[in-house]
């Protein structure tokens, strides 16, 4: 029978897409999640309910998930079944094939019981003062180790969470918790709704013995602070900032999407993850109880517009997540603290790119990474931010934000690539921005600028050369501060001649003086 089985699968393998890339058969509607914990054990037992539409006429249906392999990690799949009936079915090579002849339009649900322990995407742990926690940590497509799933961002779906779990415990998860009662044996369930679709790179359920403070509404949105109670004092001062910080983005951006925010302890692998509405941050850092996570927080709560509500297409264009979380909260420090703090986060960034195209030089937008951990450097965070720093300084202040908030209103809820970004701030712009996108963000590397400069004092001038050393040649406005006036040259050659009139010898001559110019390079005085 079982061999039999998988032949007869093997032989309609090859008439069906894989449904996590997107233009494949299907897209998930809904999904609900039941998953039960206990202290006794890290298996988890699971039932998943989802809701797809067919897009295309298939044979099968496949999902994402990861199989027991030797260490006995993974997922078991027990039964699929639709409307009760069950399903034939395979689980092979980390992914769930459902065998349902279906067509264009039509509208299935598929429930999948499975069980097993985590290899990863959901950490059972402890945390550091030695207490057992459940916390999901799903980027960038590790959902799939304990959810059946279309594990890719360009798939969203709005969910449920149900979680099963021994009563000492409290759960937080997206959405808005819809119910919570205390079942036999010291057992609770809790049952988180989000309606808003998500992809499954920020769906999360969190699960540990928290103290928990409201920390305030803004907007009606309800605040709240999750920390572990050996902390809670300098974890609910820390973390209350959020009250301050999510005004700023609803101010300039668009209304918060969720019905809540909360700001979780946790034991993610990153300083935080951005889940929707319920941000994990690192128990390792993110408390002090003096607020130097200010910049994280803020980082995070912007990923609520970016990365999660307006979503890159695939990972190649993480940048409109990470670059714009980056850049946001630059701008919230300069709104809050002034321009010198800005300048000085932007230097800082400047020189982690250069550092890192020291090491390993390709563009922002790069589809040739398949380990996508691999694109958590400063080309997707700090280059992607010095990316509409320029942009906002050609377009100017207003135009910029008149973009910002258009790119955002066209695709909240829905996913965008570079392009749809390039679209957008040339229609507010009326510039051609082609040119500038295709050599910041995928060109690899950045002008390096030899910047040298003589005063002739029988012309009363100053006489520069710019060469740039690298290849291709950026073209780029280059602002040179001779002394207290500044001077603004477009550089669009190898090398470029630039003659300043002054009345003296000048005491210095500064390049970038604003820091607006994503470059390399030094200033001489040629004797």
């Amino acid at each position: 029978m079982k061999w039999t089985l998988l032949l007869s699968l093997h032989s309609f393998f090859g008439l069906h897409l894989f449904a996590q890339k997107p233009g494949a058969p299907i897209d998930v509607q809904h999904y609900e999640f039941s998953i039960a914990l206990t202290d006794t054990s890290d298996v988890i037992k699971g039932n998943a309910a989802i809701e797809v539409l067919c897009m295309k006429d298939a044979q099968a249906i496949t999902f994402d998930l990861i199989s027991k392999n030797n260490n006995h990690k993974g997922m078991a799949v027990i039964q699929v079944s639709e409307n009760g009936k069950p399903l034939t079915f395979t689980h092979i090579d980390n992914l769930l094939t459902i065998a349902a002849a279906v067509k264009s339009g039509d509208r299935k649900k598929f429930e999948i019981t499975y069980e097993g322990i985590p290899g990863n995407g959901l950490i059972i742990t402890k945390n550091k003062y030695g207490h057992r926690v459940f916390f999901a940590d799903n980027w960038p497509n590790r959902a799939r180790h304990w959810l059946p799933c279309i594990d890719h961002p360009a798939d969203k779906a709005p969910l449920d969470f149900i979680v099963t779990a021994p009563a000492h415990y409290q759960v937080i998860s997206n959405g808005i918790k819809t119910a919570d009662s205390l079942l036999a044996g010291r057992q609770r369930v809790t049952h988180y709704t989000e309606t808003t679709p998500l992809s499954t790179k920020i769906m999360v359920i969190g699960v540990a013995d928290f103290a928990i403070q409201e920390a305030g509404t803004v907007n009606d949105i309800p605040v709240s602070s999750w920390v572990y109670p050996e902390e809670k004092d300098k974890g609910f001062y820390d973390y209350a900032l959020a009250v301050e910080i999510l005004p700023y983005f609803i101010k300039n951006v668009g209304p918060y999407a969720f019905k809540k925010l909360a700001n979780v302890e946790s034991t993610t692998m990153f300083g935080g993850m951005e889940n929707a509405s319920a941000i994990f941050y690192s128990d390792e850092s993110s408390i002090t109880g003096t607020r130097k996570s200010e910049s994280l927080l803020v980082h995070e709560i912007a990923h609520q517009w970016f990365g999660n509500m307006a979503t890159e297409a695939d990972w190649s264009h993480l940048w409109l997540s990470e670059g714009f979380a980056t850049y946001m909260t630059i701008l919230y420090f300069e709104n809050k603290y002034g321009y010198d703090t800005a300048r000085h986060m932007l230097s800082k960034n400047r020189q982690q790119v250069i550092d890192f195209a020291a090491k390993k030089l390709r563009p922002v937008v790069d589809s040739a990474v398949t380990n996508y951990m691999e694109l958590l450097n400063a080309n997707s965070y700090q280059k992607g931010g010095w990316v509409l720093h320029m942009l906002r300084r050609q377009l100017g202040d207003t135009t910029f934000w008149q973009g910002i908030r258009t790119y955002y209103n066209r695709f909240a809820g829905k996913n965008a690539v570079t392009d749809d970004l390039c679209t957008v701030m040339e229609e507010v712009s009326g510039k051609n921005l082609k040119p500038f996108f295709q050599q910041w963000l995928f060109t690899a590397g950045h002008p390096k600028l030899e910047i040298s400069w003589r005063y002739i004092a029988a012309k009363k001038k100053v006489a520069i050369t710019v060469i740039q050393q690298q290849s291709p040649v950026f073209i780029f406005p280059l602002e040179l501060q001779v002394d207290n006036k500044k001077h603004l040259t477009a550089i669009t050659g190898r090398e470029t001649q630039i003659s300043i009139p002054v009345s003296n010898k000048p005491v210095t001559l500064i390049a970038d003086p604003q820091v607006n110019l994503l470059y390399e390079g030094s200033v001489k005085e040629k004797k």
